[in-house]
C-alpha cells in the first residue's frame, strides 16, 4: 500500500533509528575506566570483584543501595487500588 513519498518501511526505520540513538546515548552516560579502591561516601574498601564487574564504580554496595532507594522512592504509586490512579 502506498503512503505518499515515504517508503514501505519508513515508519519502522524511524523507530529503529530512535531506539538506536537512545541506546547509544545511554551507553555514553555509563562510567568507564577503573573504579575507586574506596567508597567516596563512607571510605569503605571496594572489593576487586566489584571493581571488575562495574566499570567506574565509585560507591560500595551499601551506599549504592541507599542511593538507589532514594532515587526510586517517588517513582511508585503506593496506594492500594488502581482507582487511585484515575483520581
Amino acid at each position: 500500500m502506498a503512503t505518499g513519498w515515504a517508503g514501505d518501511g519508513a515508519v519502522q526505520d524511524q523507530i529503529d533509528a530512535t531506539v538506536s540513538d537512545a541506546v547509544q546515548r545511554a551507553r555514553q552516560q555509563l562510567r568507564q575506566g577503573p573504579g575507586l579502591a574506596h567508597c567516596e561516601e563512607c571510605d569503605a574498601p571496594i572489593p576487586e570483584a566489584r571493581r571488575k564487574a562495574v566499570p567506574g564504580v565509585r560507591l560500595c554496595v551499601a551506599c549504592q543501595q541507599a542511593q538507589d532507594a532514594e532515587r526510586s522512592a517517588g517513582l511508585y504509586n503506593r496506594r492500594g487500588s488502581k482507582d487511585s490512579q484515575l483520581r
